[in-house]
């Protein structure tokens, strides 16, 4: 495994197992799967439906919490600073944790100063490791920054070899935020795309690996999602190699700004 150091000195692993549209025993499978094969960081959300089933999978490992790194959202309509601390409350007793290494805004919505506050104090109380935001435009964070007596350690965003988001990539560097990646593998469209192929007979290694090992190379944090063990073995297996850097300029080069998720602009969820 490989770290990244957030802007508090928290080290982060550069790479996590997501969880998004995993339910029930599924979900408990698929982590447990991750966790045997190396995965320590492992990502949820309230809106998942699943922060139960992940922390049964956790407790089921026997791996001391103290070694995982576990990040959780507080969803869209659990805004101010009541609902606020009630959500971080409701996802810790999901989970079976007095505590998390990472809670995150789900979506920029109204309401996002006065649950920084709450997110604020859980942060100075200890309750939370590191605190953060997900699929946060520049101007989303500049009005942030605007209340917030602690900035941000992370955004979580989509990116991938098709939405490389450089300006917001270059404004996160400047400010000291860590970079997520969620959706890396554009939900399978990275298979079609004919110079990760090339890619991928270069180096012996999967189309995901390259893309995994991109996302690493570029100081990203990356969040791979799959409910099949050879695949969640396969996702990991990518800290044995590192890319030519004419190589990760030309996964940079296939940028088209194509989403597979909602625009952090346009949403009504």
């Amino acid at each position: 495994m490989e770290y990244f150091k957030l802007n508090n000195g928290i080290r982060i692993p550069a790479l996590g197992f997501g969880t998004w549209k995993v339910k029930g025993d599924d979900c408990v499978n698929a982590v447990k799967a991750a966790i045997e094969v190396g995965y320590r960081h492992i990502d949820t959300a309230w809106v998942y439906k699943n922060e139960k089933e992940v922390g049964q999978a956790l407790r089921e490992s026997g791996i001391p919490r103290s070694e995982f790194f576990i990040t959780t959202k507080c969803w869209n309509d659990h805004r101010g600073y009541e609902a606020t601390m009630k959500a971080f409350q409701v996802s810790c007793e999901n989970l079976g944790t007095d505590y998390l290494d990472l809670y995150l805004l789900h979506w920029p919505k109204p309401l996002d100063a006065e649950s920084w506050r709450a997110m604020e104090e859980l942060y100075e109380a200890g309750k939370i490791k590191a605190i953060g935001v997900s699929n946060y435009h520049q101007h989303h964070l500049e009005d942030l920054k605007k209340t917030a007596r602690i900035l941000p350690m992370v955004d979580q965003i989509e990116f991938s070899p098709r939405l490389t988001q450089e300006p917001l990539m270059a404004y996160l560097k400047e400010e000291g935020v860590q970079m997520e990646a969620w959706s890396p593998l554009m939900q399978g469209q990275v298979f079609d795309i004919e110079v990760l192929k090339e890619l991928a007979a270069k180096y012996n290694k999967s189309i995901a690996q390259i893309v995994l090992r991109w996302n690493v190379d570029k100081g990203v944090v990356v969040l791979p999602k799959s409910v099949t063990p050879k695949r969640i073995k396969e996702n990991f297996e990518v800290f044995d190699f590192k890319l030519d850097p004419n190589d990760i300029a030309r996964i940079d080069a296939l940028n088209q700004n194509i989403r597979t998720g909602a625009d952090p602009d346009n949403f009504d969820f």
